[in-house]
């Protein structure tokens, strides 16, 4: 759906909120296709000076009533965001925001993936952000620092590990690091090599000091303890999810999740190797399927071709028979990303369709070799039906949503839920009918329900599913080993960003679940009127909502706004 219609005082002000985030921190400019070279400041006095821009815009949102159905959830989803940063904000969570994987060091590096190197006017922004990268972190520093003095650290585990990656960011003489790679890359303009080694260099060195400054003041203050605990974790569950749910609930309905999938996995092996389904049968299965030449590629360009193949096959074929998919998002870049710490993800296109939707893969170093089966479903899930159909007809909808609706509003749970729905309606439809394709998406599925098990487990400090004790982060390592058909080296990094990342984990399979129960109430609604239930006309209008946090869209779609 692509209808124009008129700017409401809603509209206005949503849009002038993301002209005050990228004000705030012009990564999110960068992220959204707008030319952009700052940082953001990650002092505590820049962290009060967003609170305080928040309050300012709930305050106009109260003053503004809706005009029409699209206003009543931008109201609605704004308004619940602003109220959960504002309190994560005045729980100090700015004050220890240093994880593995998504919290100020990375996302200072990651938003350089993003950035345009094709003319010298491009290579000029790189050099202005790359000499903002000291200020931002020693402002960034000085957060850390307030915490520490008020008993508000991150887990030792994590200080430790971000450390680490810092180093490696750095780089040494020996081994140039990211921005010294950068700095080298083939095609910068002659003119701005030197300034660019130069802003490079003082990068690499911040970076080196940050690492100096984690190990030396933070680590030796910083909490001993993995678990969140139940106050930090309801508020990151809920940022999360866009939704409140029933923790306690929730867990016991992740261990018999967790069961189903072990039961339809051991069946899938059962296919590939004969006999029935049985303990220790998806190990033999998976043996089987490693001893496979025609199921493996070799090196990371084939790994790529093979990506870019099966996505555009994807796109063609259901956008002729199951979805409405635009031109405009038919186009979905795969690529290796430049970095090695492990991890698919996609990055949605610009505003303006000039950077079209990525599909990333970080190959860990030393890792050349790649199962077709375990992947097939990552493919779907990252690109059509998945992220870029949901992610990219969004931004296709901009006669209808604001910017801030098509470009940043949403949630994991949302987003990954509904990835994961994508990956099971493959099944549905027929593409994973090879037993070989259909273990990858269950091990994928098992892992994210073991996930859910894992992460308000330790979290919360509940019983062990063994009941050997409590959980902790040690048990976890081997609890997410025995559930995965992956190297140590994978289950490492995951259960690393379990720890520091708390409440993100879950929301893949808990965000599985909202979608499933919303098409099953769609289902139930039609069959009660006597209408035939129609699931592309489902899918149709809930997309068409754009990202959003999950309770909005279930009262969106129960006619409750």
């Amino acid at each position: 759906m692509n209808v124009e219609r008129r700017q409401t005082a809603v509209d206005r002000i949503a849009e002038a909120w993301v002209d005050a985030l990228v004000a705030h921190d012009p990564t999110v400019g960068t992220y959204i296709g707008r030319p952009s070279s700052g940082l953001a400041d990650y002092s505590p006095a820049g962290a009060e000076g967003v609170a305080e821009a928040r309050r300012s815009v709930l305050a106009e949102l109260a003053a503004a009533p809706p005009a029409d159905e699209v206003d009543a959830v931008t109201r609605a989803d704004l308004a619940s965001e602003l109220r959960l940063s504002l309190a994560q904000h005045e729980s100090g969570e700015h004050l220890r925001d240093l994880n593995v994987i998504e919290s100020p060091p990375q996302q200072m590096r990651d938003v350089f993936d993003l950035m345009r190197t094709e003319s010298a006017a491009d290579w000029e922004l790189v050099a202005a952000r790359l000499r903002e990268i000291p200020g931002a972190l020693a402002g960034y520093r000085e957060s850390l620092s307030e915490g520490a003095s008020r008993g508000l650290t991150p887990a030792v585990r994590q200080v430790v590990e971000v450390a680490a990656q810092s180093r490696r960011t750095a780089g040494s003489p020996e081994e140039p690091g990211f921005f010294g790679r950068l700095a080298s890359t083939s095609g910068v303009p002659a003119p701005l090599a030197l300034e660019l080694a130069a802003a490079a260099a003082a990068a690499s060195s911040a970076y080196a000091d940050l690492a100096d400054f984690l190990e030396r003041e933070i680590a030796p203050t910083a909490s001993s303890e993995d678990a969140f605990g139940r106050e930090r974790y309801e508020l990151a569950s809920e940022g999360f999810l866009g939704a409140r749910i029933d923790l306690d609930e929730t867990y016991e309905w992740g261990l018999e999740e967790l069961a189903r999938m072990t039961e339809e996995q051991e069946r899938a092996a059962a296919e590939i190797v004969g006999g029935v389904p049985r303990p220790g049968i998806v190990a033999e299965a998976v043996a089987a399927l490693e001893r496979d030449p025609g199921r493996r590629l070799h090196g990371t360009e084939a790994l790529r071709r093979w990506m870019q193949e099966t996505s555009d096959r994807a796109v063609a074929e259901l956008g002729e028979t199951q979805f409405e998919i635009s031109h405009q998002i038919r186009a979905l870049e795969c690529r290796i990303a430049p970095t090695q710490e492990g991890g698919i993800y996609y990055t949605g296109p610009s505003d303006d369709f000039s950077r079209p939707g990525r599909m990333w893969w970080s190959v860990p170093e030393g890792v050349t070799e790649f199962d077709t089966w375990r992947e097939l479903t990552t493919v779907y899930h990252e690109g059509v039906p998945g992220h870029h159909l949901q992610i990219g007809q969004a931004v296709v909808n901009r006669g209808t949503l604001n910017e801030w609706r098509r470009q940043l509003a949403g949630t994991s749970g949302h987003a990954e839920g509904w990835a994961l729905y994508a990956e099971r309606l493959m099944e549905q439809l027929g593409y994973l009918e090879d037993p070989a394709d259909r273990l990858g998406m269950l091990d994928g599925q098992r892992m994210r329900a073991a996930r859910v098990v894992l992460d308000i487990g330790v979290h919360l400090g509940k019983t062990r599913p063994d009941g050997a004790g409590v959980w902790d982060g040690d048990f976890a390592f081997s609890f997410m080993r025995d559930n995965v058909n992956m190297n140590d080296g994978f289950v490492r990094f995951e259960v690393l960003r379990y720890l520091g990342w708390a409440g993100q984990a879950p929301s893949y399979k808990v965000g599985q679940r909202i979608w499933e129960a919303l098409r099953d109430e769609a289902r139930e609604r039609a069959e009660a009127a006597g209408s035939d239930f129609d699931v592309r006309a489902f899918h149709r209008d809930a997309l068409a909502i754009g990202g959003v946090r999950l309770d909005t869209l279930q009262a969106a779609l129960r006619g409750e706004l």
